[in-house]
């Protein structure tokens, strides 16, 4: 497939971007600073501002489907930010007639208990909450969408470089725990299950999460 990825060069884009390419897809990394991307076979890295949704558009135009792992973790205002970032990318997908959009979640809007979001308790640490809110908000908007074709997927709790096993577990918008009471995935693991999402669709118009 010929892929847009939105941030392909943060934490957990660049997770998506190594599982797209060993798969052979074809990726256009959308980032703002291209020159930290290795050249390599498939792989286009383009200079993108996110919030110039014309130029956004032009860029995706001709691609299969993307994938946003776009987050405001960078700026000041992170929760606006994020949300400006977002409704461009909604916007810039219609323009560009692409139906395919998957997008990065976070753990924070997963509920711990019914109505309770884990971005709620006391626990959750203070420096994650506007990105959490931000991811939260976000997927309230893609609840309101008709037209595109959206996928939204939440990590663990925790969620860090390790083993690329492909064993895990798919879950809904409950916060999943594994024996020890423990919320975690590999990047490597949460890369499997977008890019397994990419290719056999079974969450449209739905969020759904992965965990150990």
């Amino acid at each position: 497939m010929n892929i847009a990825l939105i941030g392909a060069s943060g934490f957990i884009g660049s997770a998506l971007l190594v599982e797209a390419l060993a798969r052979g897809h074809r990726v256009t990394a959308l980032v703002t600073h291209p020159e930290k991307l290795q050249t390599q076979e498939r792989l286009t890295a383009t200079q993108t501002d996110v919030l110039n949704t014309t130029q956004l558009a032009d860029l995706l135009r001709g691609h299969d489907a993307v994938i946003s792992a776009f987050s405001g973790h960078a700026q000041q205002d992170i929760h606006g930010y994020y949300l400006r970032g977002f409704e461009s990318i909604l916007n810039a997908c219609k323009e560009a007639g692409i139906d395919r959009l998957l997008v990065v979640g976070g753990a924070g809007s997963l509920e711990v208990a019914p109505g309770v979001h884990l971005l709620e308790t006391p626990q959750f640490p203070p420096e994650w909450k506007a990105s959490a809110l931000g991811a939260l908000d976000a997927l309230k908007r893609l609840k309101q969408e008709n037209t595109l074709q959206w996928t939204f997927l939440s990590p663990a709790a925790l969620i860090e470089p390790g083993e690329r096993t492909g064993h895990f577990r798919l879950g809904g918008d409950q916060l999943m725990v594994d024996r020890d009471g423990r919320s975690r995935i590999s990047l490597e693991d949460y890369a499997i299950a977008m890019i397994d999402e990419l290719e056999q669709p079974q969450h449209i118009q739905q969020r759904f999460s992965v965990a150990y």
